[in-house]
């Protein structure tokens, strides 16, 4: 049974967050990781890339993390892009490194309601099944040139 979220609650979220590590993040430019990262840097998110394969490689001009207790200071939210049975060691690093975390969002896919509960146990809101960049461009008023019925009202043409 999926999670529903409330507009409100998604855009409170992507309005909020300032420093997102994205976990899994892929260096093929193809691959939906890279470009959801790419474009939350471009939305002016910090985006900090995490993936042990491209470790001390350059992504999105960020030098990619192996793990996030690599991490130096804090970020507002952890983006994971790793399947579902990963999820609960990364949900317990990201609780150990950053005290202050505000978010914990599972991509598109990407549901483990225990690993939530510890979460949000912790006061961690936790997103599942969701994908950052959808619902920014929905919320924002971007997909409205696809054609999408996003339920935004705006005056952007």
């Amino acid at each position: 049974m999926s999670e529903t979220y409330t507009d409100p609650h998604l855009r409170e979220i992507l309005t909020r967050t300032r420093r997102i590590a994205v976990v899994g993040v892929s260096s093929n430019p193809v691959r939906p990781s890279y470009y959801v990262a790419r474009y939350l840097g471009l939305k002016g998110y910090d985006v900090v890339p995490v993936n042990p394969v491209n470790a001390g490689c350059t992504l999105l001009d960020r030098e990619v993390k192996s793990a996030l207790s690599e991490i130096e200071g804090s970020v507002d939210m952890v983006d994971i892009f790793r399947r579902s049975e990963h999820v609960p060691p990364i949900v317990e690093e990201a609780l150990e490194a950053f005290p202050n975390l505000r978010t914990i969002w599972m991509q598109i896919g990407v549901e483990h309601p225990e690993a939530a509960t510890v979460a949000r146990a912790r006061g961690v809101e936790v997103v599942m099944n969701r994908c950052p960049k959808i619902e920014y461009q929905r919320l924002f008023g971007e997909l409205r040139m696809g054609g999408f019925n996003t339920g935004v009202i705006s005056s952007k043409l």
